[in-house]
């Protein structure tokens, strides 16, 4: 076991481990760390505790110290120098005649480097732009390309839930979505109403989906026969957080001369009432779509990116291969 202190350097940015050493620590507290990058300005996630050897990376850096007054006001000032920062680069990128689209910058607490943060659809030559960024700011220069989820959660914005966006404002670290959760909730399978404004799958499908994924087992698919204590029924509809299922009873079977007749009248069950046939289903045998080469998947980012191909016009739900390939996260 391995005693360490949880810092974080964002509000909603991930927990990183240090050497908490002999210093007395509290969750809450400013402290000045040693990283890769140098000297930084952080605060206590928690109090510091003891962790299994396997969830650290030997050697930990240290806490240097509890930031004090002039620490505090040293930070401060660095995130002052930000909007210059961001005008002068910015003008020297249109000055080079660069395709990329800059994010965010951030100072290092001891100001030995500044790393800038960009957006962009494919690889960009920045060596000249460093150059001259480091005489202007005369200290090392890092830039950084990042995705759109990346870019989203340092920018910042409201969901269509009304409130700030989770990345932004709680959320550490981003976590697996894909569209079966998507289908798993009956969330209709429409671009616009399960993407975030990042263009990408909303992180909020993961919230709820092991709920979900646990209230629909023994649930029917629509379109299913199921026995019930009133005879034969076909399934019209499974309300998986009533626990509700839709049905007509079937009135007449098909023959050869007749089609299956059922009830005018709906009838509503639970999944314990039921029973669904034992039986496996069949394999699907509609042929699989040619998988596409690295390429035309490369294409398919570039034009998302740039936001073309996107059906917003048409309105409707879009297969599920589909949806993979335009809501998707890169490779």
């Amino acid at each position: 076991m391995v005693k360490v202190a949880g810092v974080k350097f964002k509000s909603a940015g991930k927990v990183y481990f240090f050497d908490p050493g002999e210093l007395e620590l509290k969750a809450g507290d400013n402290v000045i760390v040693e990283s890769a990058r140098g000297l930084e300005f952080g605060m206590l996630a928690y109090d510091p505790k003891y962790v299994e050897d396997s969830e650290i990376v030997a050697p930990l850096k240290p806490v240097i110290r509890i930031a004090d007054e002039n620490d505090v006001s040293r930070h401060e000032e660095n995130l002052k120098k930000k909007e210059k920062a961001l005008s002068v680069c910015q003008e020297k990128i249109e000055k080079h005649g660069l395709d990329m689209k800059l994010v965010d910058v951030e100072y290092t607490f001891d100001n030995s480097k500044i790393v800038f943060y960009f957006t962009s659809d494919g690889r960009v030559d920045f060596r000249e732009l460093v150059k001259d960024l480091a005489s202007v700011f005369r200290t090392r220069i890092e830039l950084r390309q990042i995705g759109v989820r990346d870019e989203t959660k340092m920018m910042g914005g409201i969901g269509c839930c009304g409130r700030d966006l989770c990345c932004h404002s709680w959320m550490p670290d981003f976590n697996m979505v894909s569209i079966k959760m998507a289908k798993t909730q009956n969330l209709s399978l429409n671009p616009i109403k399960i993407s975030g404004i990042c263009g990408r799958l909303m992180c909020c499908l993961q919230f709820e989906n092991d709920v979900y994924a646990e209230l629909k087992i023994g649930m029917p698919e629509v379109g299913e026969r199921i026995t019930t204590p009133d005879g034969q029924a076909v399934v019209l509809e499974s309300n998986i957080l009533l626990n509700k299922i839709k049905t007509r009873l079937v009135v007449e079977e098909k023959t050869d001369d007749k089609p299956e007749k059922l009830s005018p009248d709906y009838y509503f069950y639970k999944k314990e009432d039921i029973k669904r046939a034992d039986k496996k289903r069949p394999a699907a045998q509609a042929s699989q779509p040619q998988q596409e080469n690295g390429r035309g998947r490369k294409d398919r980012r570039h034009k998302r990116r740039r936001g073309e191909g996107r059906p917003e016009e048409a309105g409707g739900n879009m297969s599920e291969q589909e949806l993979e390939q335009l809501l998707g996260d890169e490779e």
